[in-house]
């Protein structure tokens, strides 16, 4: 066995050493949040949530090492048992889970408590990898969409019959991969136009425009799917022509409603709604009849999107949790809820605030010793940095995550095999997401959906799924150096 063979010169080093800074800083801050001035304890404790947390990084260790010594062939020869086996379990949790904070998602073990949900990411990934890996797989139509459409929304269905609907919002970063792979465009576009279609009917459905007469939310919503058609046709297609027709029409049909508004009652609402199923019609008939390509796409678009606009209230109202909806409203200034729903946004804020340039010092934080902030060992983990070491403490931190994040890029570059590049985009797009969401409410810039902070926050089921996730990624980047490749 040649030097370079042997598997303590096998694993990137320097990924493993990113992990481990991560993780050992996600322990320290660990017990900075949890603290207590009156009972002072070591950090070694295993009465408290730092010693806990020692226990899950040894046994996160124990399991990456144990991950190494593993064949990384089999990975790819068991990939779909592992899905179905985690799918199975996801079912299981369902019916048998206790309930814990409004949500059915964690199986307790006597005094270990497990979230299946955490191992779905990395199932569904294998999963993800092993189909596109196929010979001559390519994303060239929608149908080749339909298969990793099914591999992706049966564990995000099952997680959000548990109540997880922040676990399963993370099932979403699969379309990064699925971009780099070699999907079109225009699906991310879709997806980003559902989301703002939707922000725009929630947040301004509130807001009448006349007494009876529709809200401004559904008005809003059909103007930004007309623009988007007028430049579609002018720019991009340059039958502009067709896009002034289409602009005239529109413009003079919204003139005559406000007019006719002054002897009759108008709903705008169903005026808005008139214009853009009209827009669609239109689109579709210089597609049959003038044979111009690219607007069936758009018709269809345009049809569906009015569809969604017109449920979205119902959706918001029947899919969300009465917490998250109240989350989502304080997010979108629809509500003024500070005691409640705003609470924990506004306590993070504070602390991270309160830290300044350089923080306060190790174990010196008032907000989080006094436990202003709930969940501050947790989801909430990132304001104890900001507190305690400031706004330099923060940026380094999350310098961290983007050289790991990037490092992780370059490993999926230099693969050989395409089931492992695949599982690599798959493992950043995941640890984007996260770091995303989880930093951006804490900041107060997204809504609080409850998803941890990767190898920081505390918990065993957190820090295993990731650390599994990790370094089955090293395990398969490390059979490169493997004699005979």
């Amino acid at each position: 066995m040649s030097k370079r063979d042997s598997i303590q010169y096998a694993p990137d080093w320097t990924t493993v050493f990113y992990f481990f800074l991560l993780v050992t800083m996600g322990w320290i801050s660990i017990y900075g949040a949890s603290y207590d001035f009156e009972f002072e304890g070591s950090i070694f404790d295993f009465e408290q949530r730092a010693g806990k947390q020692f226990i899950w990084i040894l046994t996160a260790f124990a399991l990456g090492g144990a991950i190494l010594l593993l064949d990384h062939r089999i990975f790819n020869y068991f990939a779909y048992i592992i899905y179905t086996t985690v799918i199975l379990l996801l079912i299981v949790t369902i019916f048998i889970a206790p309930e814990i904070k409004g949500s059915r998602s964690w199986l307790v073990l006597g005094p270990v408590s497990f979230q299946p949900a955490e191992l779905a990411k990395m199932a569904t990934a294998l999963a993800l990898a092993k189909f596109m890996s196929r010979y001559n797989f390519k994303i060239k139509t929608w149908r080749d969409l339909i298969p990793l459409a099914f591999f992706i929304m049966l564990p995000f269905v099952l997680i959000i019959l548990q109540k997880e609907t922040g676990s399963a919002l993370v099932f979403a970063a699969f379309l990064l991969m699925l971009y780099r792979e070699g999907m079109k465009g225009i699906v991310l576009l879709l997806v980003t136009l559902a989301v703002v279609l939707f922000v725009v009917v929630i947040r301004f459905s509130i807001s009448p425009i006349t007494e009876g007469g529709g809200t401004w939310g559904m008005v809003l919503a059909m103007g930004i799917l007309l623009l988007i058609q007028v430049v579609y046709a002018f720019f991009y297609t340059r039958h502009r022509k067709e896009a002034l027709i289409l602009l005239s029409g529109t413009t003079l049909f919204a003139f005559t409603s406000v007019v006719m508004n002054k002897w009759f009652v108008i709903n705008y609402d169903y005026v808005a709604l008139a214009i853009a199923g009209a827009s669609g019609i239109y689109w579709l008939f210089i597609e049959l009849f003038k044979r111009y390509r690219k607007y069936l796409l758009l018709a269809l678009v345009t049809i569906v999107s009015i569809g969604f606009s017109y449920t979205a209230d119902q959706l918001f109202n029947r899919i969300l949790e009465p917490h998250q909806q109240v989350r989502i409203k304080v997010l979108l200034n629809m509500e003024d809820d500070p005691a409640g729903a705003g609470y924990n946004v506004n306590q993070s804020k504070i602390a991270i605030g309160s830290g300044g340039f350089f923080g306060k010092g190790f174990l010196n934080g008032t907000q989080t010793k006094l436990k202003y902030v709930p969940e501050q060992d947790t989801d909430f983990i990132f304001c104890t940095v900001g507190e305690e070491h400031g706004f330099l403490g923060s940026v380094f931190v999350l310098i961290i995550y983007w050289l790991l994040l990037m490092r992780i890029l370059k490993i999926a570059e230099r693969q050989r095999e395409s089931f492992h590049r695949i599982y690599a985009y798959c493992v950043a797009s995941i640890l984007f997401f996260h770091l995303m969401i989880n930093v951006g409410m804490v900041l107060g810039l997204m809504p609080v959906i409850g998803i941890p902070l990767p190898f920081f926050s505390y918990g065993g089921s957190s820090l295993w799924g990731f650390t599994i996730m990790l370094f089955i990624l090293l395990r398969m980047d490390a059979s490169r150096l493997e004699r005979g490749r």
